[in-house]
């Protein structure tokens, strides 16, 4: 049975690029009918910390990732670790080293200034008992360090293909440094081999770390899982996505009123594709389609204006009750939701929800442009006012509009755009400057949904008390 895992350091907030190996992690699992296994590498005690940790887990939950077993704690976990190591050190597959880092990076200065290349020297492998033990009562700390042997270590990635490596290329690396805390390759490799994961899919970055593990399972006489080297995610100018490219944490995109399912779609689909990028796939079908063989070698981009685009098309796909599901906590953020609007204000509420929705790209922008429609507090952009509140004939004009509103026997989009569209005609205005004038000051914007439509649903009472505020709103650029 396949048995993947997902092992994020709680030094930091979830970032994209681990959240996509998360998901790889999970959507193989979940075809397989296999297990996902959560572990928390939290062996940097210093950086580490329970607030990420639980930033992780509500991270992974937001997106609609579930596990199966965990999370595992590797904090929880060091005398493992240390056991597993002296069991190396007594098979003769590993050994003490006393060199303090100040003694190893002067040697590997002196090397360098040679012009040679530096590995470890073995400097502490033959050291004889006695003088380990003098150095031990000294006080000396010793580390633990694989005992790399002669030959080539092989295998076949999953994306990449086959590779090899010379052993000449390796130095006997670190298992268990001097102060007894355990070195990522035997933490890791001890955990995988005791949850019995049989396939590693991790960013292209663990590469070089995988020839050193694959020594470690044979030494510590386990099964060597298969391995899928996932390719970097690049930011827009083709360089490492980093936080030069903005903040990367997942649950920034929560925050910024992204939904799940359009984040979830987004993330698949760098470095595999589910066959149709048009379309938003639901989780059960994403299961369904996936395979490690359709994932490309090359390194996608983090297209923001993709994401965009899902999110917005999801918006207008979503059914008005799952909208509205999704929409309630941003409206009660900025105190907008009353229950009224699921009960006998509900089929207005429905319409707003439908209108609105069509010119919104994230929530955030949803619950700012149903804003003016609940409440009389919102915000007018400076620049929309400068651009369309202006004009000297609004002074005579909107007036004469407000009449004609006050008399229309049904304050319904059809009659409003036709008294708009008369009263332009009849005072030598363009009506474009009429319904750009009263976008503004019903709405604080100058991009809305069809201004007939708002305004019905704005109703007539708010509409024509937003009319008077024309020398109120002008004030506000100039303040």
């Amino acid at each position: 049975m396949v048995r993947v895992r997902f092992a994020p350091s709680p030094t930091g907030h979830l970032h994209v690029g681990a959240l996509r190996t998360a998901l790889f992690n999970w959507l193989f699992a979940r075809h397989h009918r296999g297990t996902f296994v959560l572990r928390i590498e939290d062996t940097d005690v210093s950086r580490s910390s329970e607030e990420m940790s639980r930033s992780i887990l509500e991270a992974l939950s937001w997106v609609g990732l579930d596990w199966d077993e965990g999370p595992i704690y590797q904090s929880q976990r060091f005398e493992i670790y240390r056991r597993a190591a002296r069991r190396l050190v007594e098979r003769g597959l590993a050994y003490h080293c006393f060199c303090s880092p100040q003694e190893i990076e002067h040697r590997r200065q002196e090397t360098q200034a040679r012009g040679e290349h530096w590995k470890y020297d073995r400097r502490c492998l033959h050291l004889e008992e006695k003088e380990k033990q003098r150095l031990r009562e000294k006080g000396i700390p010793a580390a633990i360090r694989f005992l790399v042997p002669d030959g080539l270590t092989e295998f076949d990635d999953l994306v990449h293909g086959h590779i090899a490596v010379d052993h000449k290329n390796l130095e006997d690396f670190v298992l268990l440094r001097g102060d007894g805390f355990p070195t990522y390759h035997l933490s890791v490799v001890v955990d995988d081999i005791d949850t019995g994961i049989t396939h590693v899919i991790r960013g292209d970055d663990h590469i070089s770390n995988t020839p050193k593990q694959i020594l470690l399972y044979r030494a510590l006489g386990a099964p060597v899982p298969q391995f899928a080297h996932l390719p970097l995610i690049l930011g827009p100018d083709r360089k490492k996505l980093s936080k030069r490219h903005g903040d990367t944490s997942v649950l920034n995109f929560r925050d910024k009123g992204y939904l799940p399912l359009a984040f979830f779609n987004f993330m698949a689909q760098l470095s595999w594709s589910p066959g149709n990028e048009e379309k938003i796939y639901s989780i059960e079908e994403m299961v369904r389609e996936f395979s490690l063989e359709r994932i490309s070698k090359g390194s996608p981009v983090f297209d923001l204006n993709k994401l965009e685009w899902l999110n917005s098309r999801l918006i207008n796909e979503l059914s008005l009750s799952e909208l509205i599901t999704y929409l309630r906590p941003w409206l009660e953020k900025e105190g907008l939701w009353s229950e009224e609007l699921l009960t006998f204000r509900k089929e207005w509420f429905e319409k707003l929800v439908n209108l609105t929705r069509s010119r919104s790209r994230t929530l955030v922008d949803l619950s700012l442009m149903i804003a003016p429609f609940i409440s009389d507090k919102f915000n007018y952009d400076p620049e929309a006012v400068r651009k369309h509140l202006l004009s000297g004939e609004l002074d005579r004009v909107l007036p004469l509009l407000k009449e004609d509103f006050q008399k229309l026997e049904n304050f319904s989009a059809r009659e409003i755009e036709a008294a708009l569209r008369e009263r332009a005609d009849r005072e030598g205005i363009k009506a474009a400057t009429l319904i750009h004038a009263l976008r503004v000051l019903v709405l604080g914007r100058s991009v809305s949904p069809g201004i007939f439509e708002v305004l019905e649903l704005m109703g007539r009472e708010r509409t024509l008390a937003r009319m008077e505020k024309l020398s109120a709103v002008r004030e506000t650029i100039e303040n």
